[in-house]
């Protein structure tokens, strides 16, 4: 019997293929310089490199903490160019290694093409997950055009290296401003982060920030958003932010942790920015509410003392704090909303983006 011979999906549908980059014609750039915009990691400054929290804090982070500011989630690079191709070389510090979140959300790079508030999605950098290098072509285009160009970062993986790749004779200038320069911080869990988005893209800050034309500071900690006050005060010392959010109650053992940690967390933060608006949302709500009873009933423990603890800070003269209730976030598609019970889908988040973005954009109007 004659031996049937191996296919691979890439021989059947070229849509499957990876898309291929080429190095004649080109010049590599490092996105640190100009007249490139990098935002999302608020101490590459002084610490030169692509975390979301600073090499040499003050005081020692927690570890898990420490580990995961490396993941690289709502970084982005924003600049203007009429090269009809864009390409990306890209350092990985490890490999794609999630059962239930796509490499290219792990590990890849989104293409936005726009100005702010009008990016539109054109191209994720392709990558062979058990690779942590990878060069891939984003755009290509017939005709030469001055475009505005927005790429995301990897959501669940660090970045040693990032290079792009324009044509030698393209034109290259800084971004088009945003709105308002001051950025919004997010502290959280994975959700916040981006698990379990299929791309950078669609993780739900960075949804936002396309929304409220800002930039967005990414401080989820997945399994690790847990309230610590060295953690506060990190935070806290980030400069002239227009918004703190704080969306950490999935990583709380109990209504316990929660009463211990909050209270202190917003304090540390009100200290250092007496007028800036600080949101709690709590926690979006799972299907396993449905049929767990003593789970939804601790769920809403946990949902009651949130929304009450902003109304007594309320009550006792914080005029720039306020709650929103997660347990609605996702509305009646709460369901089908998440990859494994717990984390959004890109269906999930962007649920979560369009009820956030009318909540959160009242509080920034005059900032």
């Amino acid at each position: 019997m004659e031996e049937k011979k191996s296919s691979t999906l890439e021989q059947f549908d070229r849509n499957m293929r990876m898309n291929g980059t080429r190095e004649e014609g080109l010049v590599w750039f490092d996105p640190k310089a100009t007249p490139f915009r990098l935002g999302g990691f608020p101490w590459i400054g002084q610490d030169g490199v692509y975390r979301r929290m600073p090499l040499h804090p003050a005081e020692p982070l927690p570890q898990a903490v420490d580990w995961l500011a490396d993941h690289t989630a709502g970084g982005h690079i924003r600049f203007r160019t009429d090269s009809r191709e864009l390409h990306i070389r890209v350092k990985l510090k490890d490999r794609a290694n999630m059962y239930h979140m796509a490499p290219t959300g792990q590990c890849g790079f989104d293409c936005y093409i726009g100005g702010p508030g009008e990016e539109k999605f054109a191209g994720t950098a392709t990558l062979r997950p058990e690779e942590p290098e990878y060069t891939a072509r984003l755009t290509s285009f017939k005709e030469r055009e001055l475009r505005s160009y927005t790429l995301y970062f990897p959501l669940y993986q660090g970045v040693q290296e990032v290079l792009i790749g324009l044509e030698e004779d393209a034109e290259l200038l800084e971004p088009l401003p945003f709105a308002a320069e001051r950025p919004v911080v997010l502290y959280g869990t994975s959700i916040t982060q981006g698990g379990c988005a299929s791309r950078p893209g669609m993780a739900y800050p960075n949804i936002l920030g396309r929304g409220m034309k800002r930039e967005m500071v990414n401080l989820g900690f997945s399994g690790s958003g847990k309230g610590e006050p060295e953690v506060a005060r990190v935070i806290a010392s980030i400069p002239d932010p227009a918004c703190l959010v704080l969306d950490y109650e999935a990583n709380c053992d109990g209504l316990e942790r929660l009463q211990v940690t909050m209270p202190t967390f917003i304090r540390i933060l009100r200290e250092a920015h007496p007028e800036v608006p600080i949101v709690v949302i709590t926690r979006i709500r799972p299907p396993k509410a449905d049929w767990d009873a003593e789970f939804r009933e601790a769920m809403l423990a946990r949902r009651t003392y949130q929304l009450e603890l902003v109304e007594t800070l309320q009550r006792e003269g914080d005029r720039f704090i306020s709650a929103i209730d997660g347990y609605e976030l996702l509305g009646e598609q709460y369901a089908e909303s998440t990859v494994d019970g717990t984390h959004p889908t890109d269906l999930g988040f962007s649920l979560i983006a369009a009820a956030l973005l009318p909540q959160l954009s009242p509080l920034l109007g005059t900032i």
